[in-house]
């Protein structure tokens, strides 16, 4: 047992001494474009932290009017105080958005709309994952609920501002975990069965067959969409589950930054060209494959006119 143990030491000590080398080879793509953002105008939701917070401090460093739409507002301010500073952008501006209760985000997309007349960049950045068991103020499970309909409807409500300021684009997170999921039409709230794990994936899986229909609603508008896994990165995502904070804890030396993990979505609302790629699902920058479920065509369709009716919308 000592031998064993004194081995295990051994291996552990040696792979975080070439833990660099190992992240730096799974650090993944880079978004090499150098275009320019003057004049132009993005939200980005969850922008307070992680990913989204890096989103939003290399859009505003090119220049843009930076939306932070996030539930708490005073770590959203903190955030945006940062990324000014840091900058020289005053243009980053925070806005109230609950995404668990369509009452918060029809305020925000009724007050946003007031204030802008343009909106050329929408990035659906925030997340929950693997919470416990509970519905939103509607009635939602609340992965579904956060991770797809709360975007949903706010992608809908901001559509035809971002048509009005076409070119422009919608980038939506997803995660390579939407190949464990499954659109369980007949539980979709997970009432009948409920895995933490498991809900996390079916929405992801979401996320991707949202952008596949939206991408075809959109042809000819000059609006073109995308779907983005991150890579595995250190975040406050799976603040909700101990082990994975364990683990999180244990292989962060390996795990993209919250920088790295930026790196895609910049891509994808930046990189030129991309237009023939609306749709699609991107990793580490370029095309990446998506599961069968994900390219399913009847389920995209289902999904779509499923989330009109829970939410009560009509999409033009």
């Amino acid at each position: 047992m000592m031998v064993f143990l004194g081995l295990l030491a051994s291996f552990l000590s040696f792979l975080y001494v070439i833990a660099p080398s190992i992240r730096k080879f799974f650090a993944g793509g880079v978004c090499r474009t150098d275009v320019q953002l003057p004049g132009k105008v993005v939200v980005i939701t969850g922008a307070n932290t992680g990913i989204g917070k890096e989103t939003a401090r290399e859009l505003a460093r090119r220049g843009a009017r930076v939306y932070i739409a996030c539930r708490d507002v005073l770590k959203g301010e903190s955030a945006a105080s940062e990324i000014r500073a840091d900058t020289k952008n005053s243009q980053v501006l925070v806005r109230k958005l609950d995404l668990s209760d369509t009452k918060s985000i029809r305020a925000f997309a009724e007050g946003f709309l007031a204030e802008e007349k343009q909106l050329h960049i929408l990035i659906n950045n925030a997340g929950v994952m693997m919470c416990p068991y509970s519905k939103t103020a509607d009635g939602f499970e609340t992965h579904l609920g956060v991770n797809h309909l709360g975007h949903f409807l706010l992608t809908h409500l901001l559509l035809e501002r971002l048509k009005e300021s076409a070119p422009a684009r919608v980038v939506n997170l997803s995660s390579v975990v939407h190949i464990a999921g499954k659109i369980r039409f007949h539980d979709l709230q997970g009432e009948k069965r409920y895995s933490r794990g498991f809900a996390y994936c079916h929405s992801k899986l979401a996320n991707v067959l949202f952008t596949r229909e939206l991408a075809k609603k959109l042809q000819g508008t000059g609006v073109t969409t995308y779907s983005v896994h991150p890579g595995i990165v250190r975040s406050e995502l799976v603040r909700h589950s101990f082990l994975m904070c364990l683990l999180w804890r244990l292989f962060s030396p390996f795990l993209k930054s919250a920088r790295e993990g930026a790196q895609t979505s910049l891509h994808c609302a930046l990189a030129e060209g991309l237009e023939p790629q609306s749709g699609k699902y991107f990793s580490d920058c370029k095309k990446a494959w998506v599961s069968p479920r994900a390219r399913n065509n009847k389920t995209a369709e289902r999904l779509w006119a499923v989330s009109c009716e829970l939410l009560g919308i009509q999409w033009k």
